[in-house]
């Protein structure tokens, strides 16, 4: 890679910040509320199974 691509990769325009800004926002929000509302068996399995798909021992 060159500096040129690099630099370009990582800077964006204002517009596309904003857009970028707002879908983190809705994806940050949508995940709290999401685990926020469910049981807690559902967050305690899901978390579990997670981690036994990544391959990190948890038990």
């Amino acid at each position: 890679m060159t500096a040129r691509t690099i630099s370009s990769a990582t800077s964006l325009k204002g517009s596309k910040r904003i857009a970028a800004g707002f879908a983190l926002l809705f994806i940050g929000a949508t995940l709290t509320f999401a685990a926020g509302f469910s049981s807690m068996a559902v967050a305690h399995n899901t978390a579990h199974d997670t981690r036994h798909a990544i391959g990190f021992p948890c038990h």
